[in-house]
């Protein structure tokens, strides 16, 4: 053997493996170890097996009481029976209470007195909100000018500072990483954080429990891919599908060419507030490439015939975020099939938006 194919990591900085009984890394390495990987990419692998299912039966006991087990309710698409995991249901009004719940449970002391920094459209913010508020810590949350009032309103209520920026033409990371500057407050993201996705993954672990086993297929909405990501790692049997708004549907064109890509500048509007997230994280881009994930996009006419679904059958009200999932099963983007779960992701829709889209049209 040739001393290229023997150091396959010539010019990479070193880095330690720690290998556990339960870790796939064998596998990991054989489908990811190149000779001509790029450090940046060896790096980004290597932060991905840092999170494992692990972690996530972790947070499960570290968050057990501080959230609500959501209920996994029956319903019926095309004929065929698909159950829909409501985290619409969660307090806060979305899954976010989970992740943020792990992550700052694990600060330490010198950490809670300086508080926290989050960005987000609305349900992480009022996420950590909830969290900061029931641990004693300041939180502030760096929100888009555009967030839905409601979303705005109930993370205020919680307590929460907010500074308001464009998300056309600013940075939400640098303006929080200049906030933690100033403050020393730990940043939060929404996402691309190891606690975050552990956290966001133990609603997986309640869909298994919930059905009494793993289902075949999940389909969940995507923004940053967090909740994705940890449904990926808390239940491996299950096929994982993610959907997301057209035009921002960046980690679907991710998966799709291997590496990670943006959103376009000029990427349309939707009113899927909540997972117009420009560009997803290393961790969970990896998470779900690793677990052989698929993707759609739905318009936002398809979700608005989710939401009306949801509350015509179910009298439950969903976010446009949060239908992408339960849109690509009705829309035929994702073929209803036998033990499906559509995870329902969030709750917080303006009233009056809610009242137009259901509205017209009579329960039947």
């Amino acid at each position: 053997m040739g001393q290229r194919e023997r150091d396959i990591c010539r010019g990479v900085l070193s880095v330690k493996l720690l290998w556990t009984p339960n870790s796939n890394l064998p596998r990991f390495c054989r489908q990811t170890a190149t000779v001509e990987r790029k450090d940046k990419v060896i790096n980004s692998l290597i932060e991905a097996v840092k999170v494992s299912r692990d972690d996530v039966l972790a947070a499960a006991q570290r968050i057990a009481g501080e959230v609500e087990r959501t209920p996994l309710i029956e319903s019926e698409i095309a004929g065929i029976r698909v159950w829909l995991k409501c985290e619409c249901l969660q307090t806060g009004g979305a899954f976010k209470l989970r992740g943020a719940t792990n992550r700052l449970l694990q600060l330490s002391p010198e950490e809670r007195d300086r508080g926290v920094v989050a960005f987000s459209s609305g349900n992480h913010a009022r996420g950590v909100a909830i969290a900061a508020r029931r641990v004693g810590i300041r939180a502030v949350i760096v929100m888009p000018a555009d967030a839905p009032q409601v979303k705005v309103e109930g993370t205020r209520s919680e307590g929460a500072e907010i500074v308001f920026y464009n998300r056309r033409t600013e940075s939400r990371e640098e303006i929080s990483a200049r906030i933690a500057s100033e403050s020393g407050a730990t940043v939060v993201p929404s996402f691309d954080d190891l606690a975050i996705v552990a956290g966001q993954g133990t609603a997986g672990l309640e869909i298994v429990e919930q059905l009494g086993r793993s289902p075949a297929r999940i389909v969940i909405p995507c923004g940053g891919g967090g909740l994705a990501s940890g449904i990926a790692l808390a239940v491996p049997e299950a096929e994982i599908v993610v959907v997301e708004p057209e035009g921002w549907d960046d980690m679907g064109r991710s998966l799709a060419l291997g590496e990670i890509v943006s959103v376009a500048p000029d990427a349309p509007d939707t009113f899927c507030d909540a997972i117009m997230t420009p560009r997803v994280s290393p961790i969970t881009f990896d998470i779900l490439r690793h677990r052989g994930a698929t993707a759609t996009s739905v318009s936002d006419a398809q979700v608005e015939d989710a939401i009306r679904f949801a509350w015509q059958k179910h009298q439950i009200v969903v976010e446009p975020g949060a239908a992408v999932g339960l849109a690509a099963l009705l829309s035929g983007k994702v073929q209803p099939a036998e033990h499906t779960v559509v995870v329902v992701s969030g709750g917080n829709i303006d009233p009056a938006l809610h009242a137009r889209i259901v509205g017209p049209v009579q329960a039947t």
